[in-house]
């Protein structure tokens, strides 16, 4: 099926009303108990996933019968067992796109990082941008030519658009536990988050919540979580006509709970209504107080 099957679900093909979320699931394999459950919980029309680790066709054997059954159509591109990027959606997925023009290679090879599909009018863009590893290296440099490569195609899409998925950069020092802990690493320097503000886009969580504790990420080791020690890597950019229509944009912290959860939480997006209410920005509320983190090694570290 080429990763692509198409929706039966007689839903409406416009983005009035509707829920558009993003998950970084770290693998969908791992996840599946735990990801579908919470798309009946939480009703999204629009999903991006990312790290799904699973070729085309391991994707569609996995998932694609109990996702239809959900009335889900569903775009993938990967490779398995690294990166893997998805569009599910129940108001159609027109145009099609598995990376986008002048997208880069590392070391000669293609990455499954980027799929993008018009679902009820709006450019939908499901991204894993590259995590860069260090300051100065390769990856580094790869992923500031990728965030390029894509803003030139973004600064030509058509006016409707949302990036969404773990871009892994923290737009802001609000964007992480402590920015000191921060300095030096990658996420948080200016040429990464140059090139985010570089897209010209809406980060409509913060527009939304623009003095507010919000994370979307939390290492897996003892007490990152709890202690609510964590990065906002996981944005939906919009075009500002899309930003408008914003009714509630909020993190899913009930998902990143529990036993064998993503080492992320979704962020989900109601446009026009939000069947919720307005709530947010962190659904549920972080469960400790605001604590300092200065010393605590980082992920990225080597």
């Amino acid at each position: 099926m080429n990763g692509y099957a198409a929706s039966s679900a007689g839903r409406p093909t416009s983005l009035s009303g509707v829920r558009i979320a993003t998950w970084n699931v770290n693998s969908v394999k791992t996840r599946v108990p735990r990801l579908l459950p919470w798309l009946e919980d939480r009703q999204p029309e629009v999903v991006c996933l990312q790290e799904t680790k699973l070729s085309d066709e391991a994707f569609t054997a996995l998932l694609g019968e109990a996702l239809a059954g959900l009335g889900y159509g569903f775009a993938h591109h990967g490779h398995g067992q690294w990166n893997g990027v998805a569009i599910l959606s129940r108001l159609g997925l027109d145009d099609v796109e598995r990376d986008f023009p002048g997208q880069p290679e590392f070391a000669g090879a293609a990455e499954a990082r980027a799929i993008s599909a018009t679902c009820g009018g709006v450019r939908v863009h499901s991204l894993y941008v590259p995590n860069g590893r260090e300051v100065g290296s390769d990856h580094f440099g790869y992923k500031l030519a990728w965030l390029d490569a894509l803003a030139a195609v973004v600064g030509a899409d058509a006016a409707d658009v949302a990036l969404c998925g773990d871009m892994n950069v923290a737009p802001t020092d609000a964007d992480v536990f402590d920015p000191a802990s921060f300095l030096g690493h990658t996420h948080v320097t200016a040429e990464e988050r140059g090139r985010i503000a570089a897209f010209g886009l809406v980060d409509v969580v913060r527009e939304r919540w623009p003095q507010e504790r919000v994370f979307s990420y939390w290492d897996y080791r003892a007490g990152m979580f709890h202690q609510d020690l964590g990065m906002r890597i996981d944005l939906v950019l919009t075009s500002r006509g899309v930003a408008d229509r914003v009714a509630a944009a909020w993190v899913d912290r009930q998902a990143r709970k529990g036993s064998g959860p993503s080492d992320h939480a979704p962020v989900i997006v109601d446009l026009d209504a939000a069947p919720d209410g307005d709530i947010g920005p962190v659904v549920p509320p972080p469960s400790n107080p605001v604590r300092r983190g200065r010393g605590v090694r980082l992920p990225q570290s080597p």
